[in-house]
């Protein structure tokens, strides 16, 4: 009988973890980001890629709690193949919670410009954040202000493409 339990509990992490294609996402509940998914999504990632001169992706994560898939947008870069995100929440105490959900699951999903791609996330380790930070910062200098508006490590994550 407890085999049976382990099968049904991996069943369950493996269904929580792999999104049907034909499920929707919910987006964002703030107003401004929401409207920009919108416009991104809308176009087929035509518009919406540059945010304010920045570049922008959409990333699709499973929420930690609910089990349902979230999306948001956020500024990214790039190191070689990896694609690379900063867990700011504007300098806020806590993590935002699509890192939070990518600590719990770290498969996700992006689209970049017209490009969906599935994506393993990390958070970047002690020696590969320097130059990720510096990288990110000369992207969106703003990242500065934030970490010194607050106690918490502002973490750098790093999205892995995986195939499909």
């Amino acid at each position: 009988m407890p085999e049976d339990h382990q099968q049904e509990q991996d069943e369950q992490q493996a269904g929580q973890q792999a999104a049907p294609r034909d499920e929707v996402p919910s987006d964002s509940p703030t107003g401004w980001v929401a409207a920009h998914i919108r416009r991104y999504d809308r176009s087929g990632g035509k518009e919406g890629q540059k945010w304010y001169g920045l570049d922008t992706l959409l990333l699709t994560t499973r929420g930690r709690k609910s089990g349902k898939l979230r999306r948001t947008a956020v500024i990214y870069g790039r190191d070689g193949g990896n694609i690379v995100v900063v867990g700011s929440n504007g300098g806020k105490p806590e993590h935002p919670l699509w890192y939070l959900n990518l600590v719990a699951c770290p498969e996700a999903h992006v689209q970049v410009g017209e490009e969906h791609l599935d994506v393993r996330a990390r958070t970047a380790t002690a020696e590969e954040k320097p130059e990720l930070w510096t990288l990110m910062t000369g992207l969106f200098p703003q990242y500065k202000s934030y970490q010194k508006k607050t106690t918490r490590e502002i973490p750098v994550v790093i999205l892995e493409p995986v195939e499909p």
